[in-house]
Order: structure tokens, then C-alpha cells, then sequence
């Protein structure tokens, strides 16, 4: 796990280590940069030893006659296997590293190396014969990955802050992913903050030469193909816990003690279980987050007696780090300048500072449970999608008036009305469109008004679920409904906000997290589970549930769902408020010049009155100006 950077053009060569400036933390252990003779070529590495932490380890690294150099940032899991292979091929390896595996493997397959990867990765292979530069990017879109495109030639980094290393990157910023920001909490790849900034998406690939992006394709597509199993819910969920296993034997491979996030919801649970079954006798480090000041997470039970009860069951050692709003408030900057964009989601936070202590406690690996509620079917718009049943066969009047009736009546201060609210707050969308609407915290309607009026019709150029409804097209429109949310929500949810905080936050104290869940075979397995076993009418998970039973106790598997953040919406009405309206003053907000001052302050006192449910959109508008001001 490390940080890579590089640029195919005319830039000076100072560029290479500049950037690596910026990213430093991604590798403490060791650093590297190489440039072609010609300067045309640069890449840079910063390395975080974790498999052969010998001096073999170095990046770039090269082959045996010099003509491939390899910047490489993740894990390949399955590398022994392929190891073997190759050397049955006539390679020779002189280290222990995953890393020389996608040399050879490229000496001997080409691009089409990539189909052979099970692991998380983002890397670059210059190709000295071809004059060009492979870039590729894991399956799920584990890693990060920016580019940028300038007159100089083509910029690429594991971060965005690298790429400001470059003078000539410019500062146009995008109007259309701050309103994606505001819609969802994250903006969809390949949006990023500036205009000529990109995110190289899941599964994505290039080829760049001479400055330029020659070839840039999809790799691998997502296994949402409509062909399900037909084995019942007792195979399935047997086979499950057999995967899971697997995948995490396969990411215990380390040189360096490892730890585990345990928030005592069943994802992280599960991993940990593993862990445990694989590991029997052998000291686990778990880390879990507490609010002592908040009774629920807005909406449901604290998750700190749980993770507590499954440390007890499991015989782990758990630390708890305690999260307070004035934490939030000293440490937001810095929190933003760390995910390079204005993710506006407390949990963020939370995986910061367990990242923070992790690396104290001299852990470098952390297991995470991301992804679980993606393959499976976790989050509550799962739900709602499962109960629509009850009443998408109204006509659209009828559905019109429901939606209206809803946003009169529902009390923003009730979670339970508040849920409802969002259930039939677009009732009156039909298929696709009202899948995609989900994924939004607020209406176009108010987040239009927000908008500064000069930037209302950049902010809005094109519909805002246009490039969730864009996607969808890859799969086939007969695919059911839940698996078209688990689509998006791998697509998009997945890299785009979670594990790109993860990322970013753990990376910061140079920890490396890594994701079970995802493991490409696992999640091959999930697509084919019928969705009646992944959300029924009360269940969610309900397969993976299942599979983990004889692993931990009943009520911590079928607990009430709580998301991995904090209590936003009390501390927007309460601790933050004094900061909110220093940050958001007319003054703060005429130096963007983004947002309307008036519609704003309007949000701010409907949200104090509970009038509406605005603390995540306040909080959205909070993020993107904080951004600003790190980056621009």
C-alpha cells in the first residue's frame, strides 16, 4: 500500500518529487522517483511496506533489461499463485513482493493481465519499447486514482493534492460536482472539484503516450447479469461463510501486525469472526468509536455496546476512541484536505482517528467491513425499494398526491415520519428514475435555490441522477430492482464516498485498510444470490444473517441497522451551530461566490425550526466551502 504519481508530456523534472510532497504520508518507508532520458516520462513512489520489507521492495521498479518501470499502490492477493505460474513460463524473480508479479505478468499477458488480479490496486507500467504508459485500477475501485489533463501533457496520481503540485493544473472549479456534492454527499466518478480533474472509475484502464490519452476502456464490469442460483437459503448461506473465509485468509497475508475496525454492526463483526476462526490463539487489535453525549446515532442505538459484546464473544482486545463535535470542529480542515474532496459525512472522522491510533499501537494493516451492505442489501433505501410494492401500482395522480401529502405532514425531527417522507418523496417518478432519487438528500428544488444565480445553470447542466441513470445502461433492464440499487451502490456509493474516505483517512497515517467484502470472487457469489435471500420485506442481509450465525450472538446479527457515522443532526442543531454560522457568514460565502447568503441563512433557521431535514445539506454546503479554501 502505497502512493504512486506520474506525468507523460513536457514538465520539468522537479514535478515528480514535488508531488510526491504532497502524498508523502501514503509511504514513510521508502520513496523513489524515476525520469526517462528524454523527460517526456516521470514517475514517483512512496512506499508503505507491508509484504518483503527488504530493500527488493523498491519502486519504481524494473525489469531485468530496464525497458519496464512499475509504480504500484494496493495488494494482489492471489500474486503466489500467479507467481507460480509465470516462473512455470520462464520468469525469474528476484524479490518476495506482489509487486514484480505485474511485471512479469505483463511481460507475458499484456493488458489482459488484469483479468488474472483478484486484490486492490492502481498502478502504472511504463512500457519503454511502446513509448506509453498502462494505468489500471482495481475492480471495485478500491484505490484511488486522479488525472488530470493540462497543455503540458497528462498528470496522474493516487491523490488529488498531488496534482495541485502543478501550476498549471488550474483552479476552474466545477459547478456541476458541487451540486453532486450537495445531492449525494460524494460526486460520481469521473467528477471531481476542478473542470480538467478526473477520477479513473472501478474497473477503469488507460493508455497514455506522448502526452496524451490514447485508449481508455472499462475492464470489468460488474456481475449484474440477471443469472441467479438456484441453491436454497441453507447452501447459500453455507457457501458464504466459506467465501468469506477465504477472502480473509487471502488478505491476512502481511509482513507487519495487523488490526481491525469493530463497530459492532455485522459487516465488521463478521470480518473479525474471521479472523478469529482463522487465527484461534493469536492476539487481534480492534478499534470502535463511542459518543457518550448521544443517546442514538439519529436514528437508531449507539453501536459501541454491541462492538463491546462481540469483542467479549470473540476474545479480542478492543480500544474505544470517544468522538465529541468540538473534535469535529478543531479538525474538519484537515479532515477535508485529507479526502481531497467535500465528502460531507461525519464518518469520515471516525476512521481517522481509529487510523491515528491504529498506527500508534504500531498497526500498519487495518480489516475493514465495507461492502457488505452494498453486495448484500443493508441500507434502508433497500428496503424501501423492497416495500414499494405496497403502492407503485397507484396511478401517478394518486402518487403525486401521496408525495405531497407526505411533505406537508412529516415532522423532520421524527425519524420515523422523516423516513416516510423520503419513501414517497418521489413517488411520482416511475423505474429508474425513482432508483436513482433515492440516493439523494435533498430535492433539485433546494439546492437550486442555494446556488449563487450566476451559477445556477452550470451547477444544474445536466440532470443530477444523469450519470447514475447512464450507468444502468451496462446492465440489463430486466435485472431486478434491488440488484439495480446494489449496481449503483458498487458503481458509485461504494468508491466514489466510502471506500474512498477509508482510503484517504487510513493512508493519512500511512495504515493500510483493507476490504474482505469485496473480494472480487465474493462479490461474483453475491451477485448471483436471489435478491428474496438479500432483502426481504423486513430483513435486510438476510443470506448474510443467515451465514453468520454460527459465528456470533443473535442479537448483534440481528440488531436494529446504524449507520458507521455520527449524530450529525444533533450536532448541526446544537454544537456545531456557533461554527456553522462563522464558516457560512455573507462574508465567508462572497469570497467563493457559490452559494446564495439569504437561501442559506433561509436553511439554516427552517432546519433550527424543523421545518425541514437540512443538517446534511447545511453540512454539504459547510464541506464544499472548506474545500475551497484548502484548495483554491
Amino acid at each position: 500500500m502505497c502512493g504512486i504519481v506520474g506525468y507523460s508530456g513536457s514538465f520539468a523534472e522537479t514535478l515528480i518529487p514535488a508531488m510526491l510532497d504532497k502524498i508523502r504520508h501514503r509511504g514513510p518507508d521508502d520513496s523513489g522517483v524515476f525520469i526517462a532520458q528524454n523527460s517526456k516520462i516521470g514517475l514517483g513512489h512512496v512506499r508503505l511496506s507491508i509484504i518483503d520489507l527488504s530493500a527488493d521492495g523498491h519502486q519504481p521498479m524494473t525489469n531485468e533489461n530496464g525497458s519496464i518501470k512499475l509504480v504500484f499502490n494496493g495488494e494482489i492477493y492471489n500474486y503466489l499463485e500467479l507467481r507460480e505460474q509465470l516462473e512455470k513460463a520462464g520468469h525469474r524473480f528476484f524479490s518476495k513482493t506482489d509487486s514484480e508479479v505485474l511485471i512479469h505478468g505483463y511481460e507475458e499477458y499484456g493488458t489482459k493481465l488484469l483479468s488474472k488480479l483478484n486484490g486492490i490496486f492502481a498502478f502504472a507500467i511504463y512500457d519503454a519499447d511502446r513509448q506509453r504508459i498502462f494505468i489500471a485500477k482495481d475492480q471495485l475501485g478500491v484505490k484511488p486514482l486522479y488525472y488530470a489533463k493540462t497543455d503540458d501533457g497528462i498528470l496522474f496520481a493516487s491523490e488529488f493534492k498531488a496534482l495541485t503540485a502543478c501550476e498549471k493544473l488550474g483552479n476552474q472549479l466545477n459547478y456541476e460536482c458541487v451540486n453532486q456534492h450537495m445531492a449525494y454527499v460524494w460526486s460520481p466518478s469521473p467528477l471531481t472539484m476542478l473542470k480538467n480533474v478526473r477520477k479513473l472509475g472501478p474497473g477503469e484502464a488507460m493508455i497514455i503516450s506522448d502526452g496524451k490519452i490514447e485508449l481508455q476502456w472499462k475492464w470489468y464490469q460488474l456481475p449484474y447479469n440477471g443469472n441467479y442460483s438456484t441453491k436454497n437459503a441453507d447452501a447459500l448461506a453455507k457457501e458464504l461463510a466459506e467465501k468469506l473465509e477465504l477472502a480473509v485468509k487471502r488478505q491476512l497475508m502481511a509482513d507487519v501486525p495487523l488490526g481491525a475496525f469493530l463497530s459492532g454492526g455485522l459487516d465488521s463483526s463478521a470480518i473479525v469472526a474471521m479472523m478469529r476462526k482463522l487465527q484461534p490463539d493469536k492476539p487481534i487489535k480492534c478499534y470502535s468509536i463511542g459518543f457518550d453525549e448521544a443517546k442514538t446515532m439519529d436514528d437508531g442505538p449507539k453501536d459501541l455496546p454491541y462492538a463491546e459484546k462481540v469483542a467479549k464473544h470473540l476474545n479480542v482486545d478492543l480500544t474505544t476512541i470517544v468522538v465529541s463535535p468540538d473534535d469535529l470542529i478543531k479538525r474538519i480542515e484537515e479532515l477535508i484536505y485529507c479526502l481531497d474532496e467535500p465528502l460531507a459525512d461525519p464518518a469520515p472522522i471516525n476512521a481517522m482517528f481509529i487510523a491515528e491510533r491504529a498506527r500508534r499501537d504500531g498497526i500498519k494493516v487495518l480489516m475493514s467491513g465495507a461492502g457488505g451492505d452494498d453486495i448484500f442489501s443493508g441500507y434502508r433505501r433497500h428496503l424501501a425499494l423492497r416495500t414499494e410494492g405496497c403502492w407503485s401500482w397507484l396511478p401517478l395522480t394518486a402518487r403525486k398526491g401521496l408525495k405531497r401529502f407526505v411533505a406537508n405532514h412529516a415532522d423532520s425531527r421524527n425519524p420515523w415520519l422523516r423516513r416516510l417522507k423520503k419513501l414517497f418523496g418521489n413517488a411520482d417518478l416511475s423505474g429508474e428514475d425513482r432508483i436513482a432519487a433515492y440516493y439523494q438528500w435533498s430535492s433539485d428544488e433546494t439546492r437550486e435555490r442555494l446556488f449563487a444565480s450566476d451559477k445556477k445553470a452550470e451547477a444544474f447542466a445536466r440532470p443530477t441522477s444523469s450519470y447514475l441513470l447512464e450507468a444502468l445502461k451496462a446492465i440489463s433492464p430486466q435485472t431486478e430492482p434491488i440488484d439495480k440499487m446494489l449496481f449503483l451502490d458498487s458503481a458509485f456509493f461504494l468508491p466514489d464516498h466510502n471506500l474512498n474516505y477509508t482510503d484517504k483517512t487510513c493512508m493519512k497515517y500511512g495504515v493500510e485498510a483493507r476490504v474482505p467484502l469485496l473480494d472480487v470472487d465474493l462479490v461474483k457469489f453475491a451477485a448471483q444470490i436471489p435478491t428474496k435471500y438479500k432483502q426481504t420485506f423486513t430483513c435486510g442481509k438476510y443470506i448474510f444473517k443467515k451465514a453468520m450465525e454460527p459465528y456470533l450472538p443473535h442479537d448483534v446479527i440481528y440488531r436494529p441497522k446504524t449507520g458507521f457515522g455520527a449524530p450529525l443532526r444533533q450536532w448541526v442543531l446544537n454544537d456545531l451551530k456557533d461554527y456553522i454560522s462563522q464558516q457560512l457568514s455573507a462574508d465567508s460565502l462572497a469570497k467563493t461566490g457559490i452559494f446564495d447568503y439569504a437561501a442559506v441563512k433561509q436553511l439554516i433557521e427552517d432546519n433550527q425550526q424543523g421545518r425541514v431535514d437540512g443538517s446534511f445539506t447545511i453540512f454539504s454546503v459547510l464541506c464544499v466551502q472548506l474545500w475551497c479554501k484548502q484548495f483554491l
